[in-house]
């Protein structure tokens, strides 16, 4: 169960509070004052902390600030004899998780407890996926060409600027997209990625805008669009080249008054989302050939980032061939293998046609058949196109 620290001044608060816990199999320390409570915090890790506003050496204040100056999701509930409103709303606007007055009512502590925990729990879990998702989505490399994405990204993302993200197949877009999300305000949002190459026509709009039940034979039901599961967040269209002219013409709408409205419907749904938008082709070229509206392209292309072929950055490979090793090694459940360095100048003098995609199957491919020691020789044996 959980470890708690208990800070008040008086002995039978903390006495019955340490038996109560005990008993529900959490393991307590205590402290009698705000002093001692901080020192025993420093020297040990503790899920929940209680401790008492009116103390005769510290404020509980004081402590809370302390605290969380220390580590910001430690749950710390106040108690005091002295409350009053005042109290209980300053206690929180200074991030306490809870504020109870004594006599203390303890079924209302264990529930406390038990919640405050939970949401510890789930804040430690949601930081490790999150370490998880970003090492996942890391953007590897330190060459110019990489590093001018990087600042692009850092100056871009703050803002809710629309960005248009160009470059060949697998060189990876989507990844720029995602860090101009996670490095945004929106963060905390969801963020929605459609494959508009990958929807027939005919179900593009249903697919960003949503249907009404009836609106089609297949329409059985009421559906949100992409765009209102994007609420609040970024909606990411990949591929965006590929949308047909009328579903053009909608998103247009979308992005010049932000609302949208369901097929099937004449109600129009308010909607608050940004859009990043991605292409391997060259819109110029494809609205010289009116496959594509002029007017979107203005409306998506306020900020241009190109990103750049892996060939135009092979000094990036020794970071890339190390990430990738330590990443399928760790997906495998294999000890690290090693790269020697006539493997890596090997790898560098490939013409990869298909960018980080292709790059990342290679170094899987030579990781599960290449030796400990992955030579120049396995590269030519495994990475090469086979005849």
């Amino acid at each position: 169960m959980a470890k708690i620290l208990v800070i008040d001044d008086q002995r039978s608060i903390r006495n019955t509070l340490k038996d109560i816990l005990e008993y529900e199999n959490h393991t307590v320390d205590l402290a009698e004052d705000g002093e001692l409570g901080l020192e025993q915090y420093k020297n040990n890790k503790y899920d929940v902390v209680l401790c008492d506003i009116k103390m005769p050496n510290m404020d509980g204040m004081e402590v809370l600030d302390k605290i969380h100056a220390t580590n910001v999701d430690t749950p710390v509930i106040m108690i005091s004899g002295h409350g009053n409103i005042d109290t209980a709303v300053e206690a929180i606007k200074k991030g306490a998780y809870d504020f109870i007055e004594k006599p203390l009512d303890l079924n209302r502590m264990l529930v406390t407890i038990r919640n405050a925990i939970e949401k510890k729990d789930l804040v430690t879990e949601t930081k490790v996926l999150k370490r998880k998702v970003s090492k996942t989505y890391d953007m590897i490399g330190e060459s110019e060409p990489i590093s001018k994405v990087k600042d692009m990204i850092d100056k871009v993302a703050p803002t809710d600027a629309r960005v248009l993200i160009t470059g060949e197949n697998g060189t990876g877009k989507e990844l720029v997209a995602r860090w101009l999300h996670e490095k945004s305000n929106r963060a905390g949002q969801p963020f929605i990625e459609v494959n508009c190459a990958a929807i027939p026509s005919e179900l593009i709009e249903s697919e960003l805008f949503g249907h009404e039940k009836g609106a089609f034979t297949s329409a059985h039901k009421q559906r949100k669009g992409k765009f209102e599961q994007a609420n609040g967040g970024t909606i990411f269209l990949d591929e965006i080249g590929d949308m047909s002219l009328p579903a053009q013409a909608k998103v247009l709408r979308a992005l010049q008054e932000n609302i949208v409205s369901r097929v099937g419907s004449d109600k129009d749904i308010k909607v608050d989302v940004r859009v990043l938008a991605a292409t391997n082709k060259s819109l110029k070229d494809e609205i010289a050939n009116t496959n594509f509206r002029e007017d979107l392209y203005h409306r998506l292309s306020v900020i241009l980032i190109h990103v750049p072929a892996l060939n135009d950055r092979k000094e990036d490979i020794p970071m890339l061939t190390e990430h990738f090793r330590n990443l399928i090694c760790d997906e495998l459940g294999m000890p690290i293998k090693t790269f020697s360095d006539d493997a890596i100048e090997e790898l560098k003098a490939i013409n990869w046609t298909g960018n980080i995609r292709e790059f990342r199957n290679v170094i899987e491919r030579l990781i599960i058949l290449g030796q400990e020691i992955i030579t120049k020789d396995d590269v030519a044996s495994y990475a090469r196109p086979m005849n």
